[in-house]
């Protein structure tokens, strides 16, 4: 498992309707997402004060080490610290947990 220190949020870019490029993104520079072993165009996990939310990964190495810019991501605010977490898709989803014997 990849190591994941936190990161704080030095940019919120909020979207109209009318912008082309619009909705959830995390915007972070190459040395923090091979850190966290993630790839431009990857989701993960934005894991914040309030909820958490998934996002894919914008590599942009204008952003500075151990921040992280987010695009339309509801309940987040500059300064504030979050987590990523790469999304796990080789693993299963169960339907129902299973029973106890």
């Amino acid at each position: 498992m990849a190591h994941t220190p936190p990161l704080q949020v030095v940019g919120f870019i909020g979207t109209r309707v009318s912008d082309a490029e619009r909705g959830p993104l995390v915007m972070l520079n190459a040395d923090e997402a091979r850190q966290r072993l993630v790839n431009d165009g990857e989701l993960v996990w934005v894991y914040g004060p309030r909820r958490h939310d998934l996002a894919p990964v914008m590599i942009d190495d204008s952003v500075p080490r151990g921040g992280v810019v987010v695009r339309d991501i509801a309940g987040l605010a500059p300064t504030e610290i979050v987590r990523l977490i790469k999304v796990d898709t080789d693993r299963p989803v169960l339907a129902t947990p299973p029973r106890a014997k």
